[in-house]
């Protein structure tokens, strides 16, 4: 299975969990996979939706800064990769 770099984190809020994401490369569709990795950070999540300043979209693409919920914590500078399917 791969995965390409999409994109890195810029910020988190703590309340109500969501990571701001600099979309760099690629197209990011919500029903994707993505990865999330950094020095403390590794988990995978998939996107059931995403916001363009506090509008929901159905893709992004570069240049983009999505809003994006996570279940776990992330910190600005991890990268942000989109697994591909098999």
């Amino acid at each position: 299975m791969g995965e390409e770099k999409i994109g890195e984190v810029v910020k988190f809020f703590a309340k109500p969990s969501v990571a701001a994401v600099k979309i760099t490369a690629g197209e990011l569709k919500v029903g994707d996979r993505i990865k999330y990795s950094g020095h403390t950070t590794d988990f995978e999540e998939i996107i059931d939706s995403m916001e363009i300043n506090n509008e929901k979209v159905e893709k992004a693409v570069p240049g983009d800064y999505i809003g994006v919920k996570v279940t776990e914590r992330v910190r600005p500078g991890d990268e942000v990769f989109r697994i591909l399917p098999d």
